[in-house]
């Protein structure tokens, strides 16, 4: 992944969070990513903002490190387009420096996994990431969105609003996962799989 420096000062980390632009899609499945780093931000008074590399951005620090927030504008399947602009404009040259929120079908609602490098999971962003990289060692923060009742209702899962019921554990989850992408930046990847792996979502939460 070591690609060439744009920046005079590299940044340490660039966290994603994924998802679909547009009003239409916030409060679905597929957009629990990009909920999580926004949350990120707003934990600092912060925003994401537009700008280059079609992403909105933050930069920030956590705890003592730079980092860059992004969201991805372009649709879940062209994540790396930004991601891999970004990467190079922030100096992100090794795949432990970039962490990807985003949604998991193979977990129940509401778990959060951390998860060092790996399969793609048939995850588009995830597909394409991979392709503008050129590695699948980045680290991920895994939502569980469920999986649907049928293989091919799969984008209808992701795309749809939730219950009641699971907009409760995701709200829940978006918080967790925010809080395991912090824990990877300050204490790293083994402690945060540590802390978050364990947790099972509570339906009664």
């Amino acid at each position: 992944m070591r690609q060439r420096v744009r920046r005079a000062t590299p940044f340490d980390w660039l966290i994603v969070g994924l998802g679909n632009p547009g009003k239409q899609y916030a409060g679905t499945r597929h957009n629990v990513g990009e909920a999580a780093v926004a949350l990120i931000a707003a934990r600092r008074n912060e925003r994401l903002t537009a700008g280059r590399d079609q992403a909105l951005t933050c930069e920030t620090r956590i705890g003592t490190h730079r980092a860059v927030l992004a969201f991805p504008i372009t649709f879940m399947n062209e994540s790396g387009n930004a991601v891999g602009k970004l990467a190079r404009r922030y100096g992100i040259d090794e795949p432990e420096q970039l962490v990807v929120i985003h949604d998991e079908l193979d977990l129940p609602p509401g778990a959060v996994k951390v998860k060092a490098g790996g399969g793609l999971a048939g995850h588009n962003g995830l597909r394409s990431i991979t392709a503008h990289v050129h590695t699948q060692d980045y680290l991920r923060v895994r939502i569980g969105v469920g999986k649907p009742v049928s293989k091919e209702r799969g984008a209808d899962h992701v795309l749809s609003r939730v219950s009641r019921r699971d907009s409760t554990l995701l709200d829940v989850a978006v918080e967790l996962a925010a809080d395991a992408a912090e824990t990877i930046v300050t204490h790293g990847v083994d402690a945060a799989m540590r802390q978050f792996n364990v947790r099972e979502p509570d339906p009664d939460a």
